[in-house]
């Protein structure tokens, strides 16, 4: 089974787990859940594939143990980028750009944080590179520790057993070894989802705070409200 690398060649889930294994997945998924160099990893299609390979019995391992480790893995990464982030503090975000940093991905991942607060560390998990610099931004901001490892625990088990269990009913189903391309490309539109109920729910909620707030009302109405 052949599927699609969507960037590098050697960043095709088929190619890594034949060269890595079950072992190298569960440090690419630590190092992209919390190390600022794992951002560019794919996460997503290598869980899915991951169990799309066991449930079809190309990968010699057990589901329920690979799903374990690849949740703890997933927990431990962001618990690390949470203590990195606690430590380098607020000199993150003056930090030059290098090859493997750019300061806008910081700066995506701090609005992301500001705008959804500690539910960010659960959404995040189904975003490419805002799931690296999250946890990161957390610590940075102080978030309460024990706030920070229960969601933190919650978004590494609904991403890493979730997307990986998914793969594995998937890989049963034959149209799914057809089009594993197409399956693959969908799993990253898919991961924004989340982004984009919690973009237009706060949409709306801004857009009624602004109707109702004082400022809406015109100068003139303003002007006769006040003499009545």
């Amino acid at each position: 089974m052949t599927t699609l690398a969507l960037g590098p060649s050697w960043l095709d889930p088929n190619t890594l787990l034949d060269n890595f294994g079950i072992w190298g997945l569960l440090l690419i998924v630590f190092a992209e859940s919390g190390l600022l160099i794992g951002f560019f990893l794919p996460g997503d299609s290598l869980l899915f594939t991951c169990g799309l390979l066991i449930a079809s019995h190309q990968l010699d391992f057990p589901l329920w143990l690979a799903v374990v480790l690849i949740c703890v893995a997933a927990i431990a990464g962001d618990q690390a980028g949470y203590l990195f982030g606690k430590k380098v503090g607020p000199s993150l975000f003056t930090r030059p750009d290098s090859r493997l940093f750019k300061q806008e991905n910081v700066v995506k991942a701090h609005e992301f944080f500001e705008k959804y607060g500690p539910k960010s560390l659960v959404l995040a998990r189904f975003v490419p590179i805002v799931r690296t610099f999250t946890p990161i931004i957390a610590g940075v901001s102080g978030m309460r520790y024990r706030s920070f490892i229960t969601f933190n625990v919650i978004g590494g088990v609904l991403w890493g057993a979730g997307v990986t269990l998914l793969g594995s009913w998937l890989g049963n189903i034959e149209f799914v070894h057809k089009n594993i391309e197409a399956i693959l490309i969908l799993i990253v539109l898919v991961s924004v989802v989340p982004i984009a109920v919690e973009y237009l729910r706060a949409r709306g909620k801004n857009k009624k705070a602004a109707a109702a707030s004082p400022a809406s009302t015109p100068p003139g109405q303003r002007g006769r409200h006040a003499k009545r």
